[in-house]
């Protein structure tokens, strides 16, 4: 599906001396695509494929096509159907994503890139018809960017999570992503990528978190921090209602975003444990195939809440 939900702007601060001073942009030259199905939000697999060979003429759909058995609507331009797995009258249909970024238009119009991550999902869209980014293609979209072309990375903190900090900055060195790390407050610009550590209460006021605090229809976001000091963490269902509520020490791992501003991840918590167990789960191993995810102490929490199935 390519509509997508008026989304609240998000301005944050632009570093353009500290963005230049990192990786800088520049095309991706290796790399195999890995093309993932899968339904409700990631919860259950439908298949997976891998392309080492990919031909400049190569979309998302003929790629979709070569792997699995495809019905279409609408002159080919929608999916109906992949794999056997049907959308249906009850907004439920399938939404498509290129390295964790929700893809800006159809997908016989957008072309493959090498390394590329492409993730197709059947889930309920009665919250919102629009998510625009998701955490389930880690360490996508940091390796390859978007469009064949990789972006700078900018690591913002709190100053209580140090700690935290320096977990997620080892992450991105072990892939391989320079990340220059500035102070919360400070972030990137719209060519590049931000990612923010600390804990709700640093991050509040941010106009990227108030995007979560106004729900999924503003964020794609089914989670968000309560009370007067953020001392709960509420996790919604596909309908966008509260299905658990967390206490203290738990942690969110989350991406928002526009194409015009930007991809955000968060990794926030109702303190600053919380904050260190959603470092201690930003891996890929922790992160696959979800669209965002809670932490209480060592359990990992997918959100949205749904049952697979």
């Amino acid at each position: 599906m390519t509509s997508r939900a008026a989304v609240t702007a998000i301005v944050i601060a632009s570093a353009i001396a500290i963005a230049g001073c990192g990786l800088g942009a520049g095309k991706s030259t290796s790399g195999v695509v890995t093309l993932t199905v899968t339904r409700g939000f990631g919860t259950a697999s439908v298949g997976e494929a891998t392309e080492k060979s990919i031909p400049g003429s190569q979309t998302v759909m003929r790629l979709l096509e070569r792997s699995f058995k495809v019905t279409t609507r609408y002159g080919g331009g929608f999916v109906q159907s992949i794999a056997g797995q049907s959308g249906s009258s009850s907004r439920r249909d399938w939404f498509y994503y290129v390295n964790g970024i929700e893809a800006p238009a159809g997908a016989g119009g957008t072309s493959v890139h090498k390394g590329d991550r492409i993730w197709w999902d059947l889930h309920d869209w009665s919250a919102t018809d629009s998510i625009p980014a998701v955490v389930g293609s880690f360490p996508e979209p940091f390796v390859h960017g978007t469009g064949g072309r990789r972006l700078p990375t900018t690591l913002a903190c709190g100053s209580d999570v140090g700690a935290a900090c320096k977990r997620v900055a080892a992450e991105f060195k072990a892939i391989g992503v320079p990340t220059p790390t500035v102070l919360l407050g400070t972030g990137s610009g719209s060519d590049s990528l931000a990612v923010v550590v600390g804990t709700w209460h640093d991050l509040h006021g941010e106009l990227a978190a108030t995007l979560i605090e106004h729900g999924p229809s503003a964020s794609g976001v089914y989670a968000r921090f309560t009370g007067a000091t953020a001392s709960s963490l509420q996790l919604l269902n596909p309908g966008g209602h509260v299905a658990r509520t967390l206490g203290p020490g738990a942690g969110l791992i989350a991406a928002t975003g526009q194409s015009e501003t930007g991809t955000v991840w968060m990794i926030t918590g109702t303190d600053v444990a919380g904050v260190s167990a959603a470092a201690a789960a930003f891996t890929s191993a922790h992160l696959r195939d979800h669209f965002a995810l809670a932490v209480q102490g060592a359990t990992d929490l997918p959100v949205p809440v749904e049952a697979a199935g």
